[in-house]
C-alpha cells in the first residue's frame, strides 16, 4: 500500500499532494516523513522556485484523522506528545525550507490542516474555500503552532473567535486581511501556484532565502536585534554573484539572469511523478 502523499518534479517546482481523499487528505503519520523529504530536496536545488502544497480531490486538508486521534487517549502522555512533535517537525521543515512553500487550498483546511496552510510562506486560496480551527468541536486545543500563526496574522478577538468556536471563516475573509495572499476561481489554485511559482524560479535563489529568514526572524525579534540582522544579510547579498547579475542587468535594462537555469532533463519533458 503506498503512502497517501504524492510528489511531482514539475521542473521549477515541486508539488506536494496529500491524495487520500476518501478522509478528505487527513493527516496520516506516513505523511510527514514524505513532506519533509520534499522540503529538503527542494532546499537542495536552486532550480526549485518553490515547493507548492496541495491536496487531492477538491479539499486542501481535515486535520487529524478523528479516529486515531480518539486511540490516542488510550496511550501515555509522552507517546501522545512524540505524536504532535511529528507534526511540529513537518511545520518547523515548512518554515525552515529555504524555497517559498506555497498552499494551495480548494475547498478547505480544518484543524492542523489550517495549521500547516498558515504555516506556509504564500496562501493561494479558491473563492469558495473555507478555513475553521475545528480542534474545540471535538473538545480539543490547537496545535501545530496555530495560535501563533493565527496570532500574528489576525487581530485577538478574530483569533479568539475562530479557535473558540471552531467556526468556518470563508478564503474571501480572510484574503480581506491579508491572510490569504491570492484569491482564485475554484479549481484554479494550483494552476495558480504553479504561475507564482514559475515567477519565484526567475528570482535570486539566495536572496529569497534569506528574505525568508528575515521575515521569520522579525515575528520574535526587536526591532534593534532586526536591524542587525537586515544590515548583516545586505552586507552579504551587496558582494554576492546574484547582485552583481541583478545590479548589472537593471542597469543595462534587461531582465536579469540569475543561473537558475532547468536541467536538460526536465525541459521540454513530462513531469516526474513520485507515488510514496
Amino acid at each position: 500500500m503506498t503512502d497517501p502523499i504524492t510528489v511531482a518534479d514539475q521542473g521549477d517546482h515541486l508539488l506536494v499532494t496529500l491524495d487520500n481523499p476518501g478522509s478528505r487528505n487527513a493527516l496520516a503519520p506516513a505523511m510527514h516523513p514524505v513532506l519533509r523529504d520534499a522540503l529538503s530536496r527542494a532546499a537542495t536545488q536552486d532550480r526549485f522556485g518553490a515547493v507548492v502544497l496541495t491536496g487531492a480531490g477538491g479539499y486542501f486538508c481535515a486535520g487529524g484523522d478523528l479516529n486515531a486521534l480518539s486511540q490516542r487517549a488510550a496511550m501515555g502522555r509522552d507517546e501522545r506528545r512524540a505524536r504532535i512533535d511529528d507534526l511540529h517537525a513537518t511545520i518547523r521543515a515548512i518554515r525552515a525550507c529555504p524555497r517559498p512553500v506555497i498552499a494551495a487550498v480548494e475547498g478547505g483546511a480544518a484543524g492542523a490542516g489550517l495549521s500547516i496552510a498558515l504555516a506556509c510562506d504564500l496562501l493561494v486560496a479558491a473563492e469558495d474555500a473555507t478555513f475553521s480551527a475545528a480542534y474545540v468541536r471535538v473538545g480539543l486545543v490547537p496545535d501545530g503552532g496555530l495560535t501563533a500563526l493565527l496570532a500574528r496574522r489576525v487581530p485577538a478577538p478574530f483569533a479568539a473567535r475562530m479557535c473558540m468556536t471552531g467556526d468556518p471563516v470563508s478564503a474571501i475573509a480572510l484574503a480581506a486581511m491579508g491572510v490569504v495572499t491570492d484569491l482564485c476561481a475554484p479549481g484554479q489554485a494550483v494552476a495558480r501556484a504553479a504561475e507564482l511559482a514559475a515567477r519565484l524560479a526567475g528570482g535570486p535563489a539566495e536572496a529569497q532565502a534569506a528574505i525568508k529568514r528575515l521575515l521569520a526572524e522579525a515575528g520574535h525579534s526587536g526591532f534593534a536585534d532586526q536591524l542587525d540582522r537586515e544590515r548583516d544579510a545586505m552586507a552579504d547579498a551587496l558582494a554576492s554573484p546574484e547582485a552583481a547579475a541583478g545590479l548589472k542587468a537593471r542597469l543595462a535594462r534587461v531582465a536579469p539572469d540569475f543561473g537558475r537555469g532547468k536541467p536538460a532533463s526536465h525541459a521540454g519533458t513530462k513531469k516526474e511523478e513520485t507515488d510514496r
